[in-house]
């Protein structure tokens, strides 16, 4: 039975990847951070909390993560932990530069000591290409990085390092280039999440308005069931590499608020307003992933469209509050 050691296992991904590799048959070991709050924390692991084993841990503790991984030596790491909203790393860029920079550092240090024979694969971004883009209007593998906010800067430090270690100690280290990623399981502060809420609460009568903030930004929005998918095949290769996930497609928040709000029954234009508080200093207006090299190399394909992802989310949060 291989083991494997997820960091962030409650949160969006880590919860579909435990679930993911609980059927495959692994052992899985994950951490959560500490707060004082624990009511909701491991609410995403829910139905799986009997069947895995969580553990307190935090990025900033290299000592904590090397006593972890001495005891369950892993056969697979993934490092999905992060402070992972964009907007919200302008308020607090120091705690996203130690956790997201810092903290993979820390991790990798923990993996040499502890396990180094073991596959490792750090959640990297799209974010990290910021203004950068190809002719085509993709961008890929070999776009530079010209990151437009402290999130996309951490993250920029944290891929660099991984292959660093993968090149100075000869360590299966992996990168995964992940573009937008969604699901019911989205924190409501993400945007996707955040419409879909407001959009179901409009059509119950809970709710009057949603403000947004940029309404023209594109994204290349997957499901994260998908990219969970893409993290364990590329740790099931021999070679480790870099690899960008993405839909090849690329839609507006408009666009989103008009797809969710039409299948609700509902205009759009009758319920959202523009509220600036919500725009970044710093705007990135555009991202689309070229994924060539993983569907080529790995043969991985997206299962779900873009509409079939925001049906479920608002189905999902629908009969949430119907109940």
């Amino acid at each position: 039975m291989k083991k494997a050691f997820i960091t962030g296992i409650n949160g969006q991904d880590g919860s579909y990847l435990a679930e993911y590799l609980l059927d495959l048959g692994y052992e899985v070991h994950g951490t959560v951070r500490r707060n004082s709050t624990p009511e909701n924390q491991d609410i995403r692991i829910s139905e799986i909390h009997s069947k895995i084993h969580t553990h307190y841990g935090d990025l900033l503790d290299q000592g904590g993560l090397e006593k972890l991984l001495d005891q369950i030596q892993p056969d697979e790491i993934y490092n999905l932990a992060a402070q992972s909203h964009v907007r919200i790393s302008f308020d607090i860029p120091q705690f996203t530069v130690q956790t997201n920079a810092i903290g993979v550092l820390n991790i990798l240090e923990a993996y040499r000591r502890s396990c180094p024979n073991a596959k490792f694969y750090q959640a990297s971004s799209s974010e990290m290409f910021g203004l950068s883009v190809e002719e085509d209007n993709f961008q890929r593998e070999t776009t530079p990085m010209n990151p437009v906010s402290p999130y996309g800067c951490s993250k920029v430090f944290g891929y660099n390092i991984v292959r660093n270690y993968r090149r100075a100690y000869g360590l299966h280290t992996t990168n995964g280039i992940l573009f937008n990623h969604e699901s019911p399981r989205r924190g409501s502060n993400f945007v996707t999440n955040k419409v879909v809420k407001a959009a179901a609460r409009i059509k119950l009568g809970l709710q009057d308005k949603l403000e947004l903030g940029n309404m023209d930004s594109y994204r290349d929005w997957g499901h994260s069931y998908d990219y969970v998918r893409a993290m364990h095949l590329m740790l099931q290769h021999d070679q480790p590499g870099d690899w960008v996930v993405s839909t090849m497609k690329t839609h507006s928040v408009r666009e989103m608020c008009g797809l969710v709000f039409s299948y609700l029954g509902l205009d759009y234009k009758d319920y959202v307003i523009q509220n600036p508080k919500y725009l970044r200093p710093e705007e990135l207006p555009y991202l689309r992933g070229d994924s060539t090299k993983i569907r080529t190399e790995l043969g991985w394909e997206p299962q779900y469209s873009f509409k079939e992802m925001m049906e479920e989310m608002a189905e999902y949060w629908l009969n949430y509050y119907q109940k």
